[in-house]
């Protein structure tokens, strides 16, 4: 059974100005989604759905879509922030997504494979694929993974990134993603962000970080709108709420229903996290096709 790629594609770059979903990027328009897409495809994937709002559904079919015809099958399916379980009713005032975990919820009835779930506008490379691959082989309920990314190989020179610092147990189990939004290079180049306590925190290049590329086996989806109900009891009225896949993750670790093996990879993430970085983003992805490492036409 070849496990499924589940792309999150619904959500504008406020910091970025713009939809970079569709954004052009490779030297013959490629967008991050094509590399993506053509890694997994090279590691084993056999389907690609993708999460997306109804209001762009044309110019992604248009641009996006319409180019892996023939290449992979295809799906997608809508975010909306009305589409609730049965019994919640979206306050009329809600503006913002309900998270990430709400985005995986969408695919439910599309995914009964062991899946993928990657940000579409996150370059993760072959490597990362490969490995979280390799884990999805075969259906184990409850046995999900991680690929913790080594900080020191997803860092933007534009600015303080955030990032999901990932703790382990001693067998490589995942037991806390500790969210820091200002991971950055201080003056003597080391790799810091402040911790919960307000303290400056030194981070080894090699920490595990979460770049959001988790293998999940199709029992999550029961089990996330189990915890998604938990959430919008206490939250459904705080307009900014919204709950991650960390956030399911932790209680399905607590309760003992889940564990997650935090997978290593020595890809090295890059992204267009500011408008800065799009012009060494671009030179990064010319320079890989001039390496041989991406052919001149991927589809």
């Amino acid at each position: 059974m070849k496990p499924t790629l589940l792309v999150l594609a619904a959500g504008m770059g406020s910091r970025y100005g713009g939809l970079k979903q569709l954004d052009g990027l490779g030297p013959h328009g490629e967008t991050i989604m094509d590399y993506s897409i053509y890694d997994a495809l090279r590691a084993g994937f056999g389907k690609v759905v993708f999460v997306i709002r109804k209001d762009i559904e044309k110019e992604f079919r248009e641009k996006i879509l319409s180019k892996y015809e023939g290449h992979i099958a295809v799906e997608t399916v809508f975010q909306a922030i009305d589409n609730l379980p049965a019994g919640f009713i979206c306050p009329a005032d809600r503006t913002k997504p309900w998270g990430t975990n709400h985005a995986v919820m969408m695919a439910a009835d599309v995914i009964k494979e062991p899946f993928a779930v990657i940000n579409a506008d996150d370059f993760y490379g072959r490597d990362a694929f490969e490995v979280v691959a390799r884990e999805l082989s075969e259906i184990r309920p409850g046995k999900y993974s991680l690929v913790g990314f080594r900080v020191g190989n997803t860092m933007s020179p534009n600015g303080s990134v955030a990032r999901g610092i990932c703790a382990t147990d001693a067998s490589g189990m995942l037991t806390d993603v500790a969210e820091r939004k200002d991971v950055r290079y201080d003056e003597s180049g080391n790799i810091v962000c402040t911790g919960d306590a307000g303290e400056l925190q030194v981070l080894e290049p090699a920490t595990p970080v979460s770049m959001n590329l988790w293998g999940l086996m199709p029992d999550y989806f029961d089990l996330a709108k189990r915890e998604f109900d938990k959430f919008l009891k206490i939250n459904i009225y705080a307009p900014k709420a919204e709950m991650t896949i960390p956030d399911c993750m932790d209680g399905l670790i607590k309760s003992g229903e889940a564990s997650v093996k935090v997978l290593d990879t020595t890809s090295r993430w890059f992204g267009v996290t500011y408008a800065g970085d799009r012009p060494g983003v671009v030179e990064k992805f010319a320079e890989l096709h001039r390496q041989g490492v991406y052919p001149e036409k991927m589809f």
